[in-house]
C-alpha cells in the first residue's frame, strides 16, 4: 500500500547505505565496478530508495540518487515516532519496528538507522532478523513503514469517527 508521492528535490537528503564492489576478471585483466545502495528523504515522512551501478563510485551513487527520487512513498511519522508496532519481510531479512517514548532516540542497526533517520523519526526501537543483506533490510523497512497506518487513516477507511477507533 505504498503511497507515491512528488517532492520538491531540493528538499531531499540522500544517505549512502551500503556500497558493493564486483571483480569481473578478464584476458585483459580485472574490471572493477560498483553498487550504491542510496536512501533519500526530506525529514518529514518521504522516503525512497535507490540502487547505481556504475565503473567509479561517485557515479553509482549519482545513479542511485536518480533511482531513489522516483520510487518515494509517504510514510505516517506521529511526534517523531512511529504510529504503531510494524513487522515486515522482504528475502532472508525480517525487521520489527516499535514506537519509543520521547527521548529514547534511533535504536537501530546499520541500514535500519539510514532509513529511519532519511523519513525523520527520532524515536524508535527496531530489530532486525535473519539475513544483514543491506538491501534486502532496506526493503524491509521500507515495507513496514509503508504499511503502518496512522488513525485518521483508519478511521476514514473504516467510515467511522475518530473516537470510534479509539474506544470501540
Amino acid at each position: 500500500m505504498a503511497n507515491r508521492v512528488n517532492v520538491n528535490s531540493e528538499e531531499l537528503k540522500d544517505r549512502l547505505v551500503a556500497i558493493n564492489r564486483t571483480t569481473k576478471v578478464t584476458k585483459g585483466g580485472r574490471t572493477f565496478t560498483f553498487a550504491a545502495i542510496v536512501v533519500v528523504g526530506d525529514g518529514k515522512g518521504v522516503i525512497g530508495l535507490g540502487l547505481g551501478k556504475a565503473g567509479e563510485v561517485s557515479a553509482a551513487i549519482a545513479k542511485g540518487v536518480e533511482a531513489a527520487k522516483k520510487n518515494l512513498v509517504q510514510v505516517p511519522v506521529l511526534k517523531g515516532t512511529v504510529p504503531h508496532e510494524m513487522t515486515a519481510h522482504y528475502g532472508g531479512a525480517e525487521v520489527i519496528i516499535l514506537p519509543a517514548s520521547e527521548g529514547t532516540g534511533v535504536v537501530a542497526g546499520g541500514a535500519m538507522r539510514a532509513v529511519l533517520d532519511s523519513v525523520g523519526i527520532k524515536d524508535v526501537l527496531a530489530k532486525s532478523k535473519g539475513s544483514s543483506n543491506p538491501h534486502n533490510l532496506v526493503k524491509a523497512t521500507i515495507a513496514a513503514l509503508s504499511n503502518m497506518r496512522d488513525a485518521r487513516t483508519v478511521a476514514k477507511q473504516r467510515g467511522v469517527s475518530l473516537d470510534k477507533v479509539f474506544r470501540g
